[in-house]
């Protein structure tokens, strides 16, 4: 145990209820990597060294004692500074909440304390959330820990740098449009986008609610699927809180009935090509689950484009709307990157005359219903396929600051690049991503395991299943 730091969650776990590592030892593994790192990543905003020594501590005290039950006692996690964790701040990233302490935990932090996690702090993110790159006036970009001059992704860039680095042994993202599996498949790591409802989403920032709750969700990131599984447990139930919830009990399926599920795969939309080393690590993933007993097959669904326009809809003009507003008079503290989204929502608004002239709830409405519509079709497709393997983007991680990319004699624009997520989110599928390979320059890239919603449990075996044959998780060079 040369680093325990890069330990998974399940093997911390095992080790302090057994009593061969301690909480303090995690803890302070933890802290002495996040100095190292932390300055030059800036994955963490504010860490509470106090506070988890302190839990460290009395964790310790409960191993001494027999009394460490949790299946997360003495882990130390981090969470994304747009969930509320008390005495801790909650900005999401932007000025307009500078300084915002949260006075309680949100029901999904306080569940993973329950279970004896102890938080070390909360991490980076691009203002309000709404970029796959992460960047923001109070604290600035947060760096890739496989190459600095990277970005690891947004909108949960710093959760999966703080990962990746072994500065957290696992973690919780949210994702409206990509936000947790972009930066899974950028920083090498794991993360999961569940149904709406099925992990509260109660005490995050900004609200899920109306159309939003249709596609904004938070769920657990980790660098094995293993620690996936096991914060997905610890996390997931119902809360009065969440507009989507609902009562869906844990059924984890049995070995027999997880390889009877048949996988349809695509290496590319049709629209949007994706790198050659992307379409290489889809093949590779594909034969990955056919060696583990898969029956997988060819299969593109149909409706990807109109889901791909419903969500600019939902996410960037219904977003877009709400979000001026709240920037009247101060301008000045809109960063680069949400103006940049402004702009281009402005730009998409009025480029379509069915939106810029209708009334909003008359184009919400028709985009609500098409989406209705639209998602019943494609959950009929999946009967047949009630597995996907697709892209989890066009690329992998760019350069900070860059805005589109030359792939097969095509440019691929900023917004199009993680269409192969968005459709997940406007249709309410849950969908995992996972390490499966590199590109040329050494950067991961990962694939995305799609199931129908509230199965979670079966994308879940299926990605073990794709681990298991793959091999160990692989850390990054940074140190």
């Amino acid at each position: 145990m040369s680093d325990l730091t890069f330990l998974s969650a399940t093997e911390m776990a095992t080790h302090v209820r057994e009593k061969r590592i301690s909480p303090v030892e995690l803890v302070e593994a933890h802290l002495t990597k996040i100095a190292s790192l932390n300055p030059r990543l800036n994955a963490y905003v504010q860490v509470d060294s106090d506070g988890a020594r302190a839990h460290a501590r009395m964790a310790e005290n409960a191993v001494m004692n027999g009394d460490a039950s949790g299946p997360l006692h003495g882990v130390p996690i981090s969470i994304k500074s747009s969930l509320a964790v008390a005495g801790l701040r909650c900005e999401a990233g932007t000025r307009l909440r500078a300084g915002f302490v949260a006075t309680q935990d949100a029901p999904l932090v306080a569940r993973l304390k329950s279970a004896g996690a102890i938080v070390l702090g909360t991490t980076n993110t691009p203002e309000l959330l709404m970029a796959w790159e992460t960047d923001n006036l109070l604290y600035g970009r947060t760096n890739n820990p496989w190459n600095l001059d990277y970005t690891p992704g947004g909108s949960s860039g710093g959760e999966a740098a703080a990962i990746a680095a072994g500065m957290s042994a696992g973690g919780v993202g949210s994702d409206g449009g990509g936000s947790i599996r972009v930066p899974a498949h950028f920083s090498g790591i794991c993360g999961l986008k569940p149904t709406p409802g099925r992990i509260p989403s109660t005490g995050h920032y900004p609200t899920s609610a109306g159309p939003f709750a249709l596609i904004g969700v938070v769920g657990p990131m980790a660098r094995t699927v293993g620690d996936l599984k096991l914060l997905f447990e610890v996390m997931q139930g119902p809360d009065e809180g969440d507009a989507c919830a609902a009562p869906v009990p844990l059924r984890w399926p049995r070995q027999d009935e997880v390889l009877q599920l048949r996988i349809g795969y695509f290496e590319d939309d049709g629209r949007t090509p994706v790198t050659p080393e992307t379409r290489e690590a889809l093949k590779i993933a594909a034969d990955r689950l056919r060696h583990a007993g898969f029956q997988v097959d060819a299969f593109r669904p149909q409706g990807l484009e109109e889901a791909r326009l419903l969500w600019h809809k939902f996410f960037v003009t219904a977003g877009a709307m709400l979000i001026r507003p709240m920037f009247k008079g101060r301008e000045h503290d809109l960063s680069p990157i949400l103006r940049h989204f402004l702009e281009f929502a402005n730009y998409r608004t009025n480029d379509r005359k069915n939106v810029s002239e209708s009334a909003p709830e008359t184009w919400l409405l028709d985009a609500w219903i098409r989406r209705d519509t639209l998602r019943a079709k494609f959950l009929e497709q999946m009967r047949q396929y009630p597995i996907l393997l697709c892209p989890a983007a066009a690329i992998p991680a760019f350069r900070h600051g860059e805005g589109s990319w030359g792939i097969d004699g095509k440019t691929v624009e900023y917004l199009d690049a993680w269409s192969y997520t968005e459709w997940f989110n406007l249709l309410g599928n849950p969908a995992l991503v996972i390490p499966a390979g590199h590109s040329p320059e050494g950067l991961p890239i990962g694939v995305q395991i799609v199931g129908r919603p509230w199965e979670e449990e079966k994308v879940l075996a299926v990605a073990a299943a794709l681990e298991s044959e793959r091999g160990p998780w692989e850390p990054p060079p940074v140190r």
